[in-house]
């Protein structure tokens, strides 16, 4: 998961959910020819906004002209981009394993508390393990599963990411949407709790 030359970036996108908006943030990506390295979606702390958290190989120059895009983007409230140093984040990963083949390995306590591994299911054919971390320990575990038993099955998610500043940026979105209030406009329903 490296690029020479280049530094992996975690972009944020919050934004309302709307149909389409995914489609138009990943064509400013590949106008710039940047590929998606993880991508996670979910709703934020706003009610009504989601979170797209997006990691991509990228120099300096670009990802800043990326953001800029996406940020007068009509349906984006802000965007922000980070390096790893900025951060606080995390992957999930899940391994699915036979049965047999991991009772063959004997105990796997060692390896449960090397990799601060859950086991998620367990029946007669497969074992289903949870590891959370950063990449390279996900993929330290699978390469180790992998040359012990067969892996039937191995995902990853995208990265879930906070920011480790002091100042939350949620107050600089809620200013941001408060100035897009058009003039006399009444709060209803939908819009209560931003």
């Amino acid at each position: 998961m490296e690029n020479e030359n280049m530094t992996l970036y975690t972009v944020s996108v919050f934004s309302e959910n709307r149909v389409g908006l995914l489609n138009q943030i990943s064509i400013i990506f590949t106008r710039r020819r940047l590929n998606i390295e993880t991508l996670s979606v979910s709703p934020s702390a706003l009610k009504g906004i989601h979170k797209f958290t997006i990691t991509t190989f990228s120099d300096a120059d670009t990802i800043e002209k990326v953001v800029k895009q996406i940020d007068k983007r009509v349906d984006i409230i802000k965007a922000f981009y980070n390096t790893d140093e900025d951060l606080v984040y995390q992957e999930i990963a899940l391994y699915k394993i036979a049965t047999d083949q991991l009772i063959k390995l004997g105990s796997i306590e060692e390896m449960i508390r090397t990799y601060n591994i859950r086991i998620l299911e367990m029946n007669e054919t497969c074992v289903v393990l949870e590891k959370t971390g950063h990449y390279e320990e996900t993929q330290a575990l699978f390469s180790e599963l992998s040359q012990k038993v067969n892996v039937l099955q191995f995902i990853r998610s995208g990265r879930v990411a906070i920011n480790k500043s002091k100042i939350e940026r949620l107050s600089d979105m809620l200013a941001n949407l408060n100035s897009r209030k058009p003039e006399g406009y009444v709060e209803d329903d939908e819009y209560a709790g931003y």
